[in-house]
């Protein structure tokens, strides 16, 4: 039981992470922006990001991905991060949290 709540605890670290990534060009970080589709993380904690970007033209679409790999890795339980990159579904405003859409003024 010890051990599946080391998981949790991994998969809240990993979210506690990905929330202090921001877009550049939204106020937001990219997970109340619904840019993260999925986080597995397996038993040797070994973590796959699916995300996505908020348009193929992104310019942040080299880095972006990148700075969520680093610090995703950076976290001491974690072996290896893979960050997948998906366009679909597309992203659109609708994935983005209530919280989110507060903070942009579209509530």
């Amino acid at each position: 039981m010890e051990e599946f709540k080391d998981e949790i605890n991994l998969g809240e670290n990993v979210v506690r992470i990905l929330k202090t990534i921001f877009d550049p060009e939204i106020p937001v970080d990219i997970y109340e922006l619904g840019l993260i589709y999925d986080v597995l993380i397996n038993e040797d904690n070994e973590v796959k990001i699916l995300m996505t970007l908020t348009s193929p033209n992104c310019p942040v679409a080299e880095t972006l991905p990148q700075e969520v790999e680093e610090k995703i890795k950076s976290i001491n339980e974690v072996k290896s991060c893979e960050v997948e990159i998906t366009f679909d579904p597309p992203w659109s405003k609708d994935l983005m949290s209530e919280e989110a859409k507060l903070e942009l003024g579209m509530l």
